[in-house]
């Protein structure tokens, strides 16, 4: 990036501009389809259903009808419309310090948010975040798959206790506000089957992190194996490098039971002629340009150069993650792993004075974030890190 004076920044957060800021192959397909037509989602065209097409090939056959709509946050209300509507219930449970969006409906399903508004909502349930390393239970428990999900049955027994009903669990495949966590494996297929026998459905907000951002997968639930499909998938952000795009993907079943109630879905600008071709041209590019593989191969170089730089400051307390998404975890100390949030907050203002963009995330503010473009380089990555590593060493 480059500010006004044509000052070159490293951009080390921006998750959005996905495929890298005003990439040539996106800005002519905007262009192109610009001149030709850009109309209401009224008008059929064709772009919309190649574009679903495309994004079917990404997904599990099950998720088979797609939303199109302009912003995160519309699909994720959209897609507790959905849940609602399909389970007849209202409920919903989400993970402590989560963020699914700016909506009414949205704030209150965030505890990043609602805990310095209005509060906590009768029909809205916390469980704790399966973070292994400074959460309820960590690397060194037994089982913490079992004991997290369990966390969500007992979530779901005392609503039920209370005479609530559970319409969707709610979660960010990897929890990103929460402080970039990586939960562990078969994780979401035990919550799954307490929230389907509870009536309830799976919502995956890949919002921040699909579309191959984690590298081994196109869609980071994928990392919770081959047996786990969401029952709703929602995308934003990256769908479209910065242009206004998002989706909603969900089952024959779910979409029926939405259309039953004979009120139409209509999204005036979702899917229109312009953003499809932009959301193609995306797809294009990140199979042109073998993006999935480059987030692996550069995200387990950074996350090999970040764990060198943990042995050699004790500030370093975890190094977390995986493809492009990557939270390194700064600490007071090792015992009582203390946020040092003030530390983190002071090298994000060193790194922005040595023209690199990079932010914190978590409840403590002491996570740093990696989700950069996924041009993201080998170079880019080791000039990151030694700049980190000198003012560690020399500064603070």
């Amino acid at each position: 990036m480059y500010d006004e004076n044509g000052r070159q920044y490293l951009d080390c957060i921006n998750n959005v501009a996905h495929v890298g800021h005003c990439h040539p192959d996106i800005v002519k397909a905007a262009h192109e389809q610009n001149q030709l037509l850009n109309t209401n989602s009224r008008y059929l065209h064709d772009n919309l259903v190649d574009y679903a097409e495309r994004l079917s090939k990404t997904l599990p056959e099950k998720l088979c009808i797609f939303y199109f709509l302009n912003s995160g946050s519309e699909a994720n209300d959209l897609a507790l419309r959905l849940a609602r509507q399909y389970t007849k219930h209202e409920d919903v449970i989400v993970l402590d310090h989560a963020y699914h969006g700016h909506l009414t409906s949205l704030i209150d399903i965030s505890p990043y948010k609602f805990r310095n508004l209005g509060g906590q909502k009768e029909w809205v349930h916390v469980a704790p975040v399966p973070d292994t390393y400074r959460g309820l239970y960590r690397e060194d428990h037994e089982d913490a798959v079992t004991a997290y999900s369990d966390e969500v049955k007992n979530t779901i027994e005392h609503a039920h206790k209370r005479g609530r009903k559970i319409a969707a669990f709610f979660v960010e495949s990897l929890p990103s506000v929460g402080g970039q966590i990586i939960p562990p494996a078969g994780y979401f297929q035990k919550v799954a089957e307490h929230v389907h026998k509870a009536g309830g459905i799976f919502i995956a907000d890949e919002i921040q992190v699909g579309f191959g951002r984690v590298g081994k997968h196109f869609w980071a639930f994928q990392l919770q194996g081959e047996d786990f499909i969401p029952d709703i998938v929602t995308m934003g952000k990256p769908i479209g490098n910065g242009h206004p795009l998002a989706c909603v993907a969900t089952t024959k079943e779910i979409a029926e039971a939405f259309a039953a109630t004979g009120v139409e879905y209509f999204n005036t600008f979702g899917g229109n002629p312009v953003s499809c071709a932009i959301g193609l041209a995306v797809l294009d590019v990140i199979e042109k340009e073998q993006l999935q593989a480059h987030a692996t191969e550069v995200g387990n170089f950074l996350m090999k150069i970040l764990k060198e730089q943990q042995i050699k400051h004790p500030i370093i307390g975890d190094v977390r993650g995986c493809g492009l998404f990557i939270g390194v975890d700064l600490i007071k100390d090792q015992a009582e792993r203390t946020p040092a949030t003030a530390e983190a907050e002071d090298l994000i203002t060193r790194l922005k004075e040595r023209y690199i963009l990079l932010s914190t995330d978590g409840p403590g503010r002491n996570v740093l974030k990696f989700k950069p473009p996924m041009c993201f380089s080998m170079e880019d990555a080791k000039f990151v890190v030694e700049t980190i590593d000198k003012i560690l060493t020399d500064e603070l």
